[in-house]
């Protein structure tokens, strides 16, 4: 069969592609995921994220390689295998990032004002989250130690204390694929195969002509890579376009030799502190009985309020680290309940948890095949901590989340710092506290980068009627959740490819 574009991967740049360049009757559009239709319940349920964490159904549930930053461990890592991608799974935090971080990629027509419009044309609905007695006290000490309130993180200046806002609209979550591809979905020239893994890129000589799934071909005038800051630059090197040592070594036929495909991945580093509540009102308490789980099942089916419609984060502050820098470096999350494992159980007793996640990350590492299978997982490695900047961020971040809950009135909400608790005192203390339980917080990017895979049009460099359009395109991670990032690039994309830029 052949298309006038083929979407690799159904995730957030992948649904707005499918739906932006279908709006031509006159242009076929195929969209293959390589995972199932977004039909679990848990995905449709805000709070529902917490049961998607470890299903390998739906989920990528990778492995990072052992971090040398980090103990050696290996850091679990997310990422969407489901119409939606990400946006299905992952905690509906609606941030835009801060207008440096655009402008400081330095490539013409990726700044700041050049994105707003399509941050705005954005069909992802976004909604407040309801009020809590803990969320209130949080913001009000974040104010008492002069961080400034806010009602919205995506105003004028990011800076500030307040309630998060969530990818969610009636109560249900507003993923890529509800927000794009429902409307799309019955259009004659739109076609969609799920459980489609696309194994490799066809080329004859250096233009791509389709994709190989399986057993089957598909042709096409252009191929739109979106498969993620992990398996784009994975199946860009399957294909035989990648650093040239790596691709034989692996028996790979080098298409065209690109030595930075899969290096210079970023991602935001995070660590959680946990606290024991001294009222029964957190979600620990919710769920400890029946009838509690009951009541909040009832509240939010017939009233859409509730614990169920809460967020990857509830309340937040953007804050500087050091009163010399010029905007906020460190993000600080703020959620209503505690558990050892994200997605696990929650702990027995009433409890909260505060967060650290580093903005401006200046470590990098590396995406890489194992093999020439496209079965196999890749080899990821984030290279967390690599940095004194990054060290020191993230060790003063958490020093200021605990003033933050010795301040009135969070103070007097806590019982016990739970974790890490007296025993972390110094900075290296802190430091070795996230070397020991710190981890990804799901925002890879800049495996792809314009500037070294692609151009600023998105074209793979030294190949035809090839392009990539996710987060692996992004020069630099942006600063906070990157969701709404990736579907503005995505917006942008399909203009540049309806307007034939470079065709």
């Amino acid at each position: 069969m052949s298309f006038d574009f083929i979407v690799v991967g159904a995730g957030s740049a992948g649904c707005v592609l499918a739906n932006r360049l279908s709006e031509d009757p006159s242009k076929k559009v195929l969209l293959l995921e390589a995972g199932p239709r977004d039909t679990n319940l848990w995905i449709h349920v805000p709070l529902g994220y917490g049961k998607l964490f470890a299903r390998t159904d739906i989920n990528w549930a990778y492995e990072s390689e052992p971090e040398p930053a980090l103990n050696g461990r290996k850091v679990f890592t997310p990422r969407g295998k489901v119409l939606g991608g990400s946006s299905s799974i992952n905690g509906l935090v609606y941030i835009r990032g801060q207008r440096e971080d655009y402008d400081g990629w330095g490539v013409r027509g990726w700044g700041f004002e050049d994105l707003l419009p399509y941050f705005r044309k954005s069909e992802i609905k976004v909604s407040e989250l309801p009020r809590h007695e803990l969320c209130d006290a949080f913001i009000e000490s974040s104010a008492a130690l002069g961080i400034p309130r806010t009602d919205d993180f995506n105003g004028p200046s990011q800076e500030g204390t307040g309630y998060y806002r969530a990818t969610t609209f009636g109560g249900r979550r507003s993923s890529a694929a509800t927000a794009y591809l429902r409307p799309a979905q019955k259009r004659p020239n739109l076609t969609i195969e799920v459980d489609a893994l696309v194994t490799r890129i066809l080329f004859e000589g250096k233009r791509a002509v389709g994709v190989q799934c399986g057993e089957r071909v598909f042709k096409a005038r252009e191929v739109l890579l979106c498969a993620g800051a992990f398996n784009s630059p994975q199946l860009l090197q399957l294909s035989g376009i990648g650093p040239r040592a790596l691709l034989e070594g692996h028996g790979i036929p080098v298409v065209h030799e690109s030595p930075r495909v899969g290096e210079d991945l970023q991602d935001h580093f995070y660590a959680r502190t946990f606290w024991r509540c001294r009222r029964k009102i957190t979600l620990n308490d919710d769920m400890a009985t029946w009838w509690r789980q009951a009541l909040m099942g009832m509240d939010y089916l017939f009233r859409r309020k509730g614990h169920m419609m809460v967020a990857g984060g509830y309340a937040a502050a953007f804050i500087r680290t050091r009163p010399e820098l010029k905007r906020p470096d460190a993000q600080i999350y703020f959620i209503n309940f505690s558990s050892a494992q994200r997605g696990g159980i929650l702990h027995s007793h009433p409890g909260f948890t505060c967060s650290v996640s580093q903005m401006q990350v200046e470590s990098r590492g590396s995406v890489q095949i194992r093999s020439s299978e496209a079965t196999q997982p890749p080899a990821i490695r984030y290279n967390y901590l690599a940095t004194e900047n990054d060290r020191r961020v993230m060790v003063e971040g958490l020093k200021f989340v605990r003033r933050i809950c010795a301040t009135a009135p969070m103070r007097d909400y806590v019982d016990a710092e739970f974790l890490p608790g007296d025993k972390v005192k110094s900075d290296d203390d802190w430091l070795d506290y996230c070397r020991e339980y710190g981890e990804t917080v799901f925002h890879p990017t800049s495996t792809c980068r314009i500037g070294s895979v692609v151009d600023d049009k998105l074209r793979v460099s030294g190949v035809a009627n090839l392009r990539v359009v996710d987060a692996s395109v992004m020069p630099a991670v942006p600063s906070g959740n990157i969701n709404a990032s990736v579907i503005a690039v995505a917006e942008k994309a399909a203009d540049l490819i309806r307007d034939g830029a470079g065709q």
